[in-house]
């Protein structure tokens, strides 16, 4: 990789991290109303579209890297809640 690539690959996802954090925020007032494992199920959601977008970004398509870090998350969320006896 030159380094002209790596810097624009940063630049890319700095916009994309502030805007995940950003999005985010209302998330997490949302979550006052909800269930244990309904807040496990978001936050697991949440988190692996985060980490699947900059991945995904990393490798050319932050969309689809959302989208299944967004899947993954969201069963690694509902996992862990059955694992901890479920709500």
């Amino acid at each position: 990789m030159s380094s002209n690539s790596a810097s624009r690959t940063v630049i890319v996802i700095k916009p994309l991290l502030l805007m995940a954090v950003v999005a985010s925020l209302p998330l997490a007032a949302a979550c006052s109303d909800m269930t244990p494992g309904q807040q496990r199920a978001l936050s697991g959601t949440a988190i692996g579209a985060g980490g699947g977008a900059l991945i995904g970004a990393i490798a050319g398509n932050a969309g689809l890297g959302a989208g299944i870090g967004a899947a993954a998350g969201l069963a690694g969320g509902l996992i862990y809640n059955q694992a901890r006896g479920g709500n």
